[in-house]
């Protein structure tokens, strides 16, 4: 009889997941625990229903149609059939609604529910992240007309009065140096400001609106002169002549968003605030995407590694299942160990992102989101590849043929390390927030692993941090040096604070006897934290 081997099973996304369950049953009142979880166990289930509808499916990307067959431009993409179930799973669940809801918990709770269906959308989470982004840059702005015109659609519980929002930043000059940006605002003499230029990478292009930067006309050069504008996409139920789809980009993965490169010519615009300075009010969006980018890393980690664990008890090689053979189970301990530590970091910066906005952060909190973030967002996005990548070698071969759909969570992946900031832009950006970003951390590490039950990880940690902060404040260090450096400094920090924040949770968990977090937080320090590395500036330019 041929051998037939057995394909993984996703196991409930959410009932066996022992780090999400830990999390929730650490900070969410039991009062507030029933609602969450009927709309978590939903989403679980939904998360089983669409990776087995991929297995039964041939896979769809989306489909641009610029003309209609009589010749008018209609630029109609059809989406997938998640995209298309994507209002009202979202609206029904408030996966955007839950987080901004006036309690304190509500941003956790809205980053649980992204966390299970980020896979299962085939990534319709981007949309939802980059309106949670303009949500916030509108609160951000005091914008009251804009405010009462947007958010009642970004936040409606009913998917026919739902809409997204874009966010169209980049062009051919460049993604993170805005200040070429060459898109002109032109004001009409009837007071209505109208956008003229092309937008080269636009998320959400499937949205009913977008925030734009662009150039108010005879403003001057550079990124101080940009301004922030809010746009509309239709009217009367089509796309607004003024914004035309030049075409759909060929990415390596996310395939199934529709991600456009698009002209604008003359669309209606309404300035968020004033006529410059236009990036500083992007500043707002850019933590909670971030934050998006985070979670959904963490939640691809989260996916392969337990198709890779499902397998490993399924799979027979050498008369014992995988997870039997003493290598292979080591290797599945060590994934899982990065795993904790990469989902405890991120959703420290969900929990600490809600204090924030909800204005009851502890006097270093502030500061300490502003290091947070970008370090959770570069780390994690490393992360997920190398993670990714380990899990397809967990299945053989199988982990390398497409209709498996194994090969799709690595090609994925990539992306977390490039949207919102590669990892370069972050660790500069890190730099950027160590001046008071290193005593709020000291202080919070300090929180973290107090009273721990276990000491002898404590002081690896501790000595780890010292190494970082001896080398960002060594006298006489140049900038270029420490720029040099800005990766192993961002890395070494986010380590430590994951280590730190899993002597949380081990310490709480031991108390009701689970030593598993504890077992974890062993292997994850043992991994190392220390990321820096000494680097001659002499032999780099030797080798470029």
């Amino acid at each position: 009889m041929d051998f037939l081997q057995t394909a993984p099973q996703l196991v409930h996304p959410y009932r066996n997941d022992r780090t999400l369950l830990a999390l929730l049953d650490r900070v969410i009142p039991a009062e507030r625990r029933p609602a969450l979880d009927a709309d978590l166990d939903a989403l679980g289930d939904y998360a089983r229903f669409a990776w087995e509808r991929a297995r039964r499916s041939t896979p769809r990307t989306p489909v641009l149609t610029r003309w209609d067959a009589w010749g008018r431009r209609v630029d109609r993409i059809e989406l997938t059939a998640a995209w298309q179930e994507g209002p009202d799973l979202t609206t029904r669940h408030a996966i955007l609604a839950a987080g901004h809801a006036p309690h304190e918990h509500a941003r956790l709770e809205q980053f649980a529910r992204v966390y299970l269906y980020h896979l299962a959308s085939e990534f319709y989470t981007c949309p939802l992240a980059m309106t949670d982004g303009a949500i916030a840059a509108l609160k951000a702005s005091g914008n009251q007309v804009l405010i009462d015109r947007a958010l009642p659609h970004f936040l409606s519980r009913d998917p026919a009065t739902f809409w997204l929002s874009g966010q169209w930043m980049t062009e051919t000059a460049g993604g993170s140096d805005v200040g070429r940006t060459g898109t002109v605002a032109r004001q009409g003499q009837d007071g209505q400001w109208r956008l003229h230029g092309r937008k080269w990478f636009s998320s959400a292009v499937v949205g009913e609106a977008a925030l734009a930067l662009a150039r108010p006309e005879g403003g001057g050069d550079g990124a101080a002169a940009l301004a922030l504008f809010y746009v509309e996409t239709m009217a009367g139920g089509m796309r607004r002549p003024e914004l035309s789809i030049d075409r759909l980009k060929d990415k390596l993965g996310t395939r199934e968003l529709p991600t456009a490169e698009i002209h604008l010519e003359g669309l209606p615009a309404w300035p968020l605030g004033g006529l410059a300075h236009g990036v500083r009010q992007v500043a707002p969006m850019l933590n909670v995407t971030r934050t998006w980018n985070a979670v959904c890393a963490v939640a691809s980690m989260a996916r392969a590694l337990a198709l890779a664990c499902d397998y490993a008890a399924r799979r027979e090689c050498f008369g014992r299942t995988l997870i039997e053979q003493p290598l292979h189970a080591q290797t599945l301990a060590d994934m899982r160990a990065e795993f904790e530590g990469a989902f405890a970091l991120a959703f420290e910066v969900v929990q600490l992102l809600g204090c924030v906005e909800q204005g009851r952060a502890a006097p270093h909190e502030a500061a300490l989101l502003r290091l947070l973030t970008p370090l959770a967002k570069l780390w994690t996005g490393k992360a997920a590849v190398a993670l990714c990548s380990e899990a397809l070698e967990c299945f053989g071969g199988a982990g390398y043929i497409e209709d498996t759909g194994l090969p799709q969570l690595l090609r994925d992946a990539q992306v977390y390390a490039i949207w919102e900031g590669t990892t370069n832009v972050l660790a500069l950006d890190s730099l950027r927030a160590l001046g008071e970003g290193l005593d709020a951390l000291r202080t919070a590490i300090g929180e973290w692993v107090a009273g721990s039950h276990e000491p002898e990880m404590v002081a690896p940690i501790q000595a780890a941090f010292d190494t970082v902060q001896r080398q960002a404040q060594a006298p006489g260090n140049q900038r270029e040096q420490l720029e040099a450096s800005a990766r192993g400094l961002a890395i070494t920090l986010a380590r430590c604070a994951a280590a730190a924040l899993l002597a949380r949770q081990s310490t709480f968990a031991r108390e009701r006897g689970d030593m598993r977090p504890g077992a974890a937080l062993r292997r994850f320090v043992a991994h190392g934290l220390d990321r820096l590395a000494a680097a001659d500036p002499a032999d780099t330019r030797l080798l470029l």
